[in-house]
């Protein structure tokens, strides 16, 4: 009797990639995200041109994710993003006051005294930098100190990636890619928060914080009992450690002026705000900036990375131009702002990678 015959299953077909998709997959955002660089980048070699076609790209862009919404069939997946979107959005905002706050109280501490005499940490990469421009060409060392893309183009990038979620170049739902995206930010914001907090470093700009702050003179008066004393005595600073409590005499210094903040009072001791800068706390904060110490690791190359890791989520290819670009920057941040230490960058970009992939890990 012959056996009967097993029919096997047939594989499922691929789904064909729909139009939109080859077209961005294969370039259409990358053109995209080049043209917005390219045009803002006009804003330093034809003002006029670059007002004329910002706005029209502005509005092309916007035209285009429009066409696209209502065709778009993952609403129901991005509602239920939604929440925890606004939940890393909140978590976001946090740790930048936390930063903010703690940016403030490590640039005001130890008092402009010690900004204007501590010397600032040897920056082998910057001399490297400036060693080179001595012997390349003058028209790369131009290249290197143009601002051809800085911070606000980065969170553009981001911000195009995720609306391409409309034409289905990544997988939806668009908002939980930026979800991860801000949640990796704000632990990154939190441990470089605790990085620069836990040891203060000098500036290797010693004018910042005098011009920048307008803070006391003296330290703090933690500093003033545990600091100013020992400084500049090892010896004495041997003692403390061996008795494990402070010995000696603390010179006279102006007591600290103290504004009432109601519920924020409790800011007084760290923000060692002055009669001149006005009755806010939250005044203060915005004049934190970037700070004046060696603040590391880097925040802007922070965002770079985590900008070229959301890529990679998607496109390969167009992730080396990205990648590309954060070299680019590291490179600039040395050439333009003279920044503290060599490991102020290479910290920020190996960083964010091992957050990301934690993030992105199936268990």
């Amino acid at each position: 009797m012959a056996k009967a015959r097993v029919l096997r299953p047939k594989p499922p077909r691929p789904r064909p990639r729909s139009s939109s998709r080859g077209l961005l997959g294969f370039g259409g955002l990358g053109i995209a995200a080049a043209a917005y660089v390219g045009v803002d980048y006009l804003r330093y070699l034809s003002p006029a041109w670059h007002d004329r076609l910002q706005p029209a790209l502005w509005a092309a862009l916007a035209l285009a994710a429009a066409a696209r919404a209502p065709f778009y069939r993952h609403w129901s997946a991005e509602l239920r993003a939604a929440l925890p979107f606004l939940g890393s959005i909140a978590f976001m905002l946090a740790a930048f006051l936390c930063e903010a706050i703690s940016v403030r109280f490590v640039s005001a501490v130890m008092g402009l005294q010690w900004h204007r005499s501590a010397a600032p940490l040897p920056d082998t990469g910057q001399w490297l930098l400036l060693s080179l421009n001595e012997k390349l060409p003058q028209s790369i060392v131009n290249l290197l100190r143009a601002h051809v893309i800085t911070l606000h183009h980065y969170l553009m990038l981001f911000i195009m990636l995720g609306f391409s979620v409309l034409f289905d170049c990544i997988k939806a739902p668009g908002l939980g890619i930026a979800t991860r995206y801000m949640f990796t930010m704000a632990i990154g914001r939190l441990l470089r928060t605790i990085t620069f907090i836990a040891t203060i470093l000098p500036s290797a700009r010693p004018w910042c914080a005098e011009a920048r702050y307008r803070i006391p003179p003296h330290p703090h008066p933690w500093s003033q009992k545990y600091y100013v004393p020992y400084a500049s005595d090892s010896n004495a600073i041997r003692r403390v450690i061996t008795h494990d409590m402070a010995y000696a005499a603390v010179q006279a210094y102006p007591d600290e002026y103290r504004p009432d903040w109601g519920r924020m009072s409790f800011l007084v001791d760290i923000l060692r705000p002055t009669p001149g800068e006005g009755p806010s706390w939250y005044h203060l904060l915005k004049k934190a900036s970037g700070g004046c110490n060696d603040l590391m690791y880097s925040g802007h190359m922070l965002v770079a990375v985590l900008t070229a890791m959301a890529w990679t989520v998607c496109y390969s290819l167009l992730s080396c131009l990205i990648i590309a670009y954060v070299l680019y920057v590291l490179l600039c941040q040395k050439q333009t702002t003279f920044q503290g230490s060599p490991i102020h960058s290479s910290v920020s970009v190996t960083f964010p990678r091992i957050i990301w992939i934690l993030l992105n890990s199936k268990p």
